[in-house]
């Protein structure tokens, strides 16, 4: 069975087959949707304070 991942910066579902796996010196494993989102990850932005983000959607709904 085809196991979904979760971005670790947008919070969107990734589909099977795309998107790409990112593993910290630490041995933490993160998952992103697209380039953008790991782009954003290494510069150390706050993903509530993107605006392109799931996360950050979530939070402005409440």
């Amino acid at each position: 069975m085809v196991e979904t991942k979760t971005c670790s910066f947008t919070g969107k579902q990734i589909p099977p087959g795309t998107g790409m796996m990112y593993v910290k010196k630490t041995g933490q494993v993160l998952y992103f949707i697209s380039s953008k989102a790991k782009k954003n990850f290494l510069l150390n932005r706050v993903p509530a304070r993107t605006r392109w983000t799931d996360i950050a959607h979530s939070k402005r709904n409440k």
